[in-house]
């Protein structure tokens, strides 16, 4: 369980650095419109992460039901844009699928051996 809160860490970590590595560029290149948009996308796909983490750990647990309360995040943002004139839905799910590509990095660097975190396991010699 140590190792799927490690992963947990890295994962959110990694999603909150390439949000803040991506808010210049579209703060530059955008108006604040779709910044603002971009930047709630890049918060629920957070929360997104965080609840679906939850629900994974709870289900080797505790149950064996899968939550559906992340659900309501995608969803949410779908309904804030029909109601709300100032928020844009495609920069949100740009943002908020931003946790995407950051899970995959910290996969492949963890495949890799580039996670100086991680707990090295002792290769079987061919002796």
């Amino acid at each position: 369980m140590a190792d799927y809160r490690r992963i947990q860490r890295r994962f959110v970590m990694f999603t909150l650095a390439l949000s803040l590595g991506c808010l210049p560029l579209v703060a530059i290149r955008f108006s604040s419109a779709t910044v603002m948009s971009f930047v709630i996308g890049c918060i629920a796909g957070l929360l997104y992460l965080v609840l679906l983490s939850r629900s994974v750990a709870k289900l080797s647990t505790k149950s064996r039901r899968f939550g559906r309360v992340q659900l309501l995040v995608p969803t949410l943002l779908v309904l804030l844009s029909a109601h709300w004139s100032l928020y844009q839905l495609i920069p949100a799910l740009i943002g908020f699928l931003i946790y995407k590509p950051a899970v995959i990095l910290s996969t492949a660097l963890e495949l890799r051996g580039g996670d100086p975190g991680a707990k090295s396991t002792p290769k079987p010699s061919n002796a």
